[in-house]
């Protein structure tokens, strides 16, 4: 598998564990910034009843679809190119969508940008979710998440861990309303917004 992710290995169990319910009422799933793949295998394999839609930046989409096709499965897809900082999207019909390990990746005006396309793909009812790490009023939430974003931010000054807040309001201004902020490990969040 190119572009391994030791992360994903780790945390594609504990997400699966609550999508398993927060996604038990859905039919479709885009994935945004399905990297190397393997959260789009284990999850569409997992819960067989969704299709899964995933995508990535044209760069990686090369490598996405090499891993993919080394376990093809009947609800996953082909993967597609979503560039969150486009205004136009793919169009795509889906109930849901889910991101992992991006908001902190991307800058401030992408993740602004993703949270208006999901305004777009997402029509009533449609849930979003979100996993990753988050600050509060602020505040990290641990230690290692405060060095995280230091590291994060040597590399790219644009990047790092966005304040829960300031994405529920992005949310909230695509008509999204904050349905459940569950603590995972290794000190990331699930948020579950629902349309």
């Amino acid at each position: 598998m190119r572009g391994f992710s030791e992360a994903c290995e780790r945390n594609k169990e504990p997400i699966l564990k609550q999508l398993r319910a927060l996604f038990d009422d859905r039919t479709a799933v885009l994935e945004i910034g399905s990297g190397s793949g393997q959260h789009a295998l284990h999850l569409a394999e997992a819960l067989s009843y969704l299709r899964w839609q995933p995508s990535e930046v044209a760069c990686g989409l090369d490598t996405l679809t090499h891993n993919l096709s080394l376990a093809p499965l009947g609800n996953l897809s082909p993967p597609i190119c979503v560039d969150v900082a486009s205004a136009v999207w793919p169009e795509v019909v889906v109930d849901a969508v889910f991101s992992a390990n991006t908001l902190h990746i991307i800058v401030w005006e992408e993740v602004e940008q993703f949270f208006a396309g999901v305004g777009r793909v997402l029509s009533g009812g449609g849930k979003l979710a979100v996993y990753g790490p988050f600050r509060y009023q602020g505040a990290y939430t641990s230690d290692s998440n405060a060095q995280f974003d230091r590291w994060l931010q040597q590399r790219d000054g644009r990047s790092g861990i966005r304040d829960f807040e300031a994405v529920d309001r992005l949310a909230a201004a695509q008509g999204l309303r904050l349905q459940a902020d569950l603590a995972m490990p290794a000190n990331n969040q699930l948020l579950l917004w629902q349309k």
